[in-house]
């Protein structure tokens, strides 16, 4: 059996001293699963909408990619609105988004006016809105708990979704059913209002960094610098990647196991849908408990290894009660992986480009289902389904294995808290915003004693100059001076470098004073700020 007596004493300790007790968090939490149960309900009856209006197998098919195609083309313009503009109304205006086009859809649907490419159309504004809603609900659970209780926010956020992927298809299923697909595509509309009425009870967000906004084009580039150069957060898209290129086999695969593996037809593939639903809803249980006594690395070590177990049994057998069980272990290890590694991503990215990560994270993830989608598909009408199977399980131990160095771990407190502010520059002639680019010049001059330790620490500085801001780097060693080193570094305009000042958090000004406790004593740090001259001429009078 998959649920056990601990189970009972998990969803206890859960929910006692969970951040449910926190009334805004309570009602943020209700509204994402009806947000979860809405989407999964309108995803259900258009794809069923869509067998009543063609024969076509392609069609049908064509509403999940309907559904699923704007998170990879949206998913970074996404998080770079979340981190740039009041949340609240971002997940306002996707909450009206998602109710108008579904209950367009439905009532279309009610008048017969519906065909296939208005029902495409529909699904696919649904899934823009979700895409864009995603990154800023994610981030905003930082703002309604504490950083001790963000792992269980994240875990139950794994419980909502779980739950409004069991109930969401068989309630629309009934509705539909009952009173007709116009009708359960209206139902599923009036899940968005829960949210909608959450919004305005979430506290007004703080202002963001000093000196003009960032463009959503300019924030996606920095979200994508930040995702390549912060070493945690590399660690942890490599592991979702080498995990959900593996995992899709599961889904991918799931009906032909049923049909044709086990000869159980539809109920067949219910029966293993319900059993991965159940494994998932005890690894959310789980998940805040093993963060608490294990490292993120070993959770999710042994997560991944409890689905390579749980895969490869589910291709060795033609026994429908071995297939549940290992449905379930497979449900178990999915979220403790991916919620796993979420509760990582929003520790370790401070709140200037927190909804950023989540949205790279989401973005990776998507298209690493989808690949291995394709790939394992193509395997199993190559080879069959039990080699495919078997072939994702090998797979995932050998990329386990090659990826054992990228180890993940929860960010700490002083990796995202900003640091001191830094006293007001001091310059002859202010810039205008778009001046630039700026070339940073930093002089150390270091004894010979200090030389080994300052070499370690100045390159330990190159990522952090990188993810705030700087478009390249390097440290230059003066043939003229013995003991001059120069670190240069720039930044595309002056408006960037002024938000790069306010984004160095607590550990980066550690590190930067580690760095300078090597200078020589009695001589200060130089630093020279230089303004390319093309841009800055109308500035200086030239």
């Amino acid at each position: 059996m998959c649920v056990k007596a601990p189970l009972a004493k998990s969803v206890s300790r859960l929910f006692a001293a969970s951040p449910l007790r926190h009334p805004r968090f309570r009602l943020f939490y209700f509204g994402s699963l009806g947000t979860a149960l809405g989407y999964t309900m309108q995803t259900t009856v258009a794809a069923w909408v869509m067998a009543t209006l063609t024969t076509s197998e392609f069609m049908v098919a064509l509403v999940q990619t309907a559904s699923t195609a704007p998170a990879l083309l949206f998913g970074l313009v996404a998080g770079a609105l979340a981190d740039i503009v009041d949340r609240r109304r971002l997940i306002f205006a996707t909450q009206w988004l998602l109710l108008a086009s579904t209950a367009i859809l439905g009532a279309a649907t009610l008048a017969g006016l519906v065909g296939p490419a208005l029902l495409l159309a529909l699904t696919f504004v649904v899934g823009a809105g979700l895409s864009l809603y995603l990154p800023a609900q994610a981030a905003s659970i930082h703002d309604l708990v504490s950083r001790a209780e963000l792992p269980r926010a994240v875990a139950l956020g794994a419980v909502a979704f779980n739950v409004a992927r069991a109930v969401g298809p068989a309630l629309a299923g009934g509705i539909a059913a009952w009173v007709g697909s116009g009708s359960a595509l209206f139902a599923s509309s009036l899940c968005f209002v829960v949210m909608i009425v959450a919004v305005y009870r979430m506290k007004k967000r703080e202002r963001g960094l000093p000196g003009v906004p960032e463009t959503v084009f300019m924030g996606v580039q920095s979200g994508l610098r930040f995702a390549r150069h912060s070493l945690q957060m590399r660690s942890l898209l490599i592991r979702n990647i080498s995990f959900s290129l593996c995992a899709s086999a599961f889904w991918a695969l799931l009906p032909v196991i049923a049909r044709d593996q086990l000869q159980l037809g539809a109920g067949g593939f219910g029966l293993l849908s319900a059993g991965f639903g159940t494994g998932a809803i005890v690894g959310a249980l789980a998940i805040p408990g093993q963060l608490l006594r294990r490292s993120l690395n070993v959770v999710v070590t042994w997560a991944s290894i409890l689905w390579i177990g749980a895969i490869a049994l589910l291709a060795a057998t033609d026994v429908v009660a071995l297939a549940i069980m290992a449905a379930c272990g497979s449900g178990a290890a999915w979220v403790s992986v991916l919620a796993g590694l979420s509760a990582g991503i929003q520790t370790s990215a401070p709140a200037w480009v927190r909804a950023r990560a989540v949205s790279v994270n989401l973005v990776v993830m998507q298209a690493s289902l989808a690949l291995g989608s394709a790939l394992w598909g193509a395997t199993a009408s190559a080879a069959g389904t039990r080699l495919a199977l078997a072939g994702s399980a090998a797979t995932m131990l050998l990329l386990l294995a090659i990826s054992h160095r990228a180890r993940v771990a929860m960010g700490q407190e002083a990796d995202v808290t900003p640091g001191a502010q830094l006293p007001e520059l001091i310059i002859a002639v202010e810039p205008e915003p778009d001046d630039g680019p700026v070339l940073i010049q930093i002089e150390y001059r270091i004894d010979l004693a200090n030389r080994e330790e300052f070499l370690r620490a100045i390159h330990d500085v190159e990522p952090v100059r990188r993810r705030n801001g700087a478009n390249s780097w390097r440290v230059f060693r003066d043939l003229g001076e013995d003991g001059l080193f120069v670190e240069r570094f720039i930044i595309a305009s002056w408006a960037e470098y002024v938000r790069t000042r306010a984004r160095a958090t607590i550990a980066d000004r550690t590190l930067q004073a580690r760095i300078e406790r090597s200078q020589r004593t009695g001589v200060p740090v130089r630093v020279s700020r230089l303004i390319g001259i093309d841009r800055a001429r109308d500035v200086l009078g030239d």
